[in-house]
C-alpha cells in the first residue's frame, strides 16, 4: 500500500533496528481517513471470504479492525488485556508476550461472542514478533471458529512473526513490509533494493 509507506516515511520515527514509532498517524493520533483506506483495503483483500466476524487486541488495533469491519458490514471484537469485572461469563484466553511494554498478558474473549460457526479475519497494526498474532490464531483455534487469514498493517519482515503464522498454516497479508531500518533510512520490500531516507 503506496499510501501507508510513504507516511511511514515522511512522519515515521525509526529509534533502533527494531523500533518503529508512528505514533503521530497510526497508534496514538490517528488519521482516521487513512484508517479507513486501510479497512478497504483489508475488505479488498479478504472480502471474497465469507468472514462474519474481525478480530483484534487492545488498544493499537481497534481502529483498523473496526474499519474493515465497517467496510465488511460484520462486528468486530477485540481481545482484551485485562479480564473486566464485568466480564464474568466464560471466557477464551491464552498468555500474550508484549515487546514493546515488556509485559505478559492473558488476553480474554468472551465465549458469548465467538464461536464453531464464525470465520474469523485478524487484523492488528504490527506484525513483529508475532506473540499477538499467534495468541488470537490461539483463541480463534479454542472457539473451533475458522480463521480465514490475518492482516496487519506494518510488518517488520526481518523478524520471526511472519513465519511463526506461516507455519501454523495462516494466510498472511501485510500492507507494508519493511525489510530492514535503522535511523534515517528504511527498506520496504516492495522497493527491490531502493533505499529510502527518513526524517
Amino acid at each position: 500500500m503506496k499510501l501507508l509507506q510513504e507516511r511511514i516515511r515522511q512522519e515515521g520515527l525509526i529509534l533502533s533496528d527494531k523500533v518503529l514509532k508512528v505514533d503521530s498517524f497510526l497508534n496514538h493520533q490517528v488519521d482516521t481517513g487513512l484508517a479507513l483506506e486501510i479497512g478497504r483495503e483489508f475488505a479488498r483483500i479478504f472480502g471474497h471470504q465469507p468472514i462474519t466476524k474481525v478480530l483484534t487486541i487492545e488498544a493499537s488495533g481497534i481502529q483498523f479492525a473496526m474499519a474493515t469491519a465497517m467496510v465488511l458490514n460484520v462486528p468486530f471484537i477485540y481481545a482484551k488485556k485485562k479480564k473486566a469485572v464485568t466480564l464474568s461469563e466464560n471466557v477464551y484466553s491464552v498468555p500474550v508476550h508484549s515487546f514493546t511494554r515488556q509485559e505478559t498478558y492473558q488476553v480474554s474473549v468472551s465465549q458469548k461472542y465467538l464461536g464453531s460457526s464464525d470465520k474469523v479475519l485478524i487484523v492488528d497494526d504490527f506484525l513483529a514478533t508475532g506473540a499477538a498474532l499467534v495468541g488470537l490464531v490461539d483463541i480463534v483455534k479454542e472457539a473451533g471458529a475458522e480463521l480465514v487469514g490475518v492482516g496487519s498493517v506494518i510488518e517488520k519482515s526481518f523478524q520471526e512473526g511472519r513465519s511463526l503464522l506461516e507455519n501454523k498454516g495462516v494466510q498472511v497479508h501485510s500492507l507494508a513490509r519493511i525489510a530492514s531500518m535503522k535511523p534515517g533510512e528504511i527498506h520496504f520490500i516492495e522497493d527491490q533494493g531502493r533505499v529510502q531516507h527518513v526524517k
